[in-house]
């Protein structure tokens, strides 16, 4: 194994995408619904490219952008309702999976806090919503087994809970089914769909790909990439959006500096007013918040490797001669903390560090993105495997920032004895020494530090 701390070095790896690989063997297990694009490769995977690049369009973007305003409105009305949050984590999961029911499948459905009793007619039906949720919270089981093993074992003895997530796993796959099968038919009869869902689009996108005689994706891979998308974005995105309110609530001059931002893009308007196309561009500061959130936790980290021939790289004043099957992984930890790219304060969790101003102004809504890192930052991966789903999560983050700290404002919940700093340094080590990996990297145990949410005093 090579690890990498050399940025030119880096983007030489990714950029040279024949000789270092992604080694999809790794992703192997996510083919649980069919092939898709984190397991293919050579033209089946740029196939599966071009058709998912067309389909994470701006369109779609809308639909994320206006379904999680709604759903951070009613998930803060749940917060502020309590006189502390210790199931911040999993509202936000709940919040993530219903923006994917929105945007994947053109599902919507209401937030419902973690203490809430899911309907009874919901469980017996297990809805599109709910057999998906339960087949993200038991992935593991599902990737270790497969459908199949999973459809066998429920056949003879098994637990409940396993028996639960095998309908679960059926449920979803008919949902899917009937959805392709709908999308099919619409299309093929020349019906109009103005809904920009990604299953809509994807079976769109195969359809015309067919009739212009070039290649589009099969239904299995259609499954597939539906099942990829929907586990590629749902976790990650909870996972660093939970990191980010932490490290918000233990930083309050941040949240008045993202809120100046939000209450200048607003001016007299409420966020359900905003227009995704014009004024998203604008929260540079609320999307720098994500960004070095990334910077210090990456939620998913790249793996290169040589494949079945030897290569060569260059890194310094060395070439090295790498054998076939040579992994490579860039160092996160190393390349995201380097003070010679970062600054003395690189461990530091600080936002404003990638903004700078903008080219005709410098006002909140007016500065730029400081994007000059080229090699040192790979939050969402490099090159031409880079994740496609990337501005699908940034969207979303922005609009969740947006709706949040608007006119509202988070603390950690002080202990007996304890002042707000004191409870703000906890609330940071927590950050740092109970956060690891459970499939990918997140906070451990966030309900031990819960969280008080409270209106601002400048609202």
């Amino acid at each position: 194994m090579l690890q990498l701390n050399s940025p030119d070095a880096t983007t030489n790896v990714f950029k040279r995408a024949n000789d270092f690989p992604r080694p999809v063997w790794v992703n192997d297990v996510l083919a649980v619904f069919g092939p898709n694009i984190s397991t293919a490769e050579g033209q089946s995977w740029k196939t599966q490219r071009r058709v998912a690049t067309r389909c994470f369009n701006e369109a779609n973007n809308e639909i994320v952008w206006s379904e999680t305003l709604g759903l951070s409105h009613d998930m803060l009305d749940y917060w502020a309702g309590k006189a502390s949050v210790d199931s911040g984590a999993e509202d936000v999961r709940t919040l993530t999976l219903n923006v994917l029911a929105r945007a994947g499948f053109g599902k919507s459905f209401k937030f419902r806090g973690h203490d809430k009793d899911t309907p009874a007619e919901e469980i017996q039906s297990m809805s599109y919503r709910e057999s998906l949720g339960i087949i993200l919270e038991n992935c593991i089981v599902i990737l270790a087994l497969g459908p199949k093993t999973l459809a066998s074992l429920a056949r003879y003895w098994l637990p409940s809970k396993l028996k639960t997530v095998n309908r679960a796993v059926v449920s979803f796959q008919t949902h899917m089914t009937t959805m392709y099968e709908e999308q099919k038919r619409a299309f093929a009869a020349g019906e109009k769909n103005s809904d920009n869902n990604l299953m809509t689009l994807l079976v769109r996108a195969s359809q015309e790909a067919a009739d212009e005689r070039s290649e589009g994706l099969t239904e299995s891979e259609i499954y597939g990439n539906m099942f990829t998308f929907n586990f590629a974005g749902h976790d990650t995105t909870a996972h660093s959006t939970t990191f980010a309110l932490y490290f918000l609530a233990a930083n309050p001059g941040v949240q008045e500096w993202i809120s100046e931002e939000i209450r200048s893009v607003l001016r007299d308007r409420q966020p359900h007013e905003l227009d995704y196309r014009a004024d998203y561009p604008r929260f540079k500061r609320c999307l720098s918040v994500l960004y070095e959130t990334l910077r210090l936790y990456t939620i998913v980290p790249a793996i290169k490797w040589t494949g079945g021939h030897p290569t060569t790289l260059d890194v310094g004043n060395r070439t090295l001669k790498l054998p076939p099957k040579t992994i490579i992984l860039p160092s996160y930890c190393s390349m995201h903390t380097d003070p010679r790219y970062w600054g003395s304060d690189s461990l530091t969790w600080r936002p404003s560090r990638w903004i700078r101003p903008g080219k005709t102004a410098s006002m909140p809504g007016d500065e730029e993105i400081d994007m000059n890192r080229r090699g040192v930052f790979l939050g969402w991966s490099e090159g031409t495997r880079d994740c496609p789903g990337k501005k699908f999560s940034q969207v979303e983050f922005v609009a969740l920032m947006v709706g949040l700290f608007w006119q509202w404002r988070v603390d950690p919940e002080t202990q007996p004895g304890e002042s707000i700093v004191e409870a703000q340094r906890r609330v940071l080590n927590l950050i740092c020494k109970d956060s690891g990996w459970v499939l990918l990297l997140q906070m451990l145990h966030p309900e031990r530090a819960p969280l008080v949410w409270r209106k601002a005093t400048s609202a």
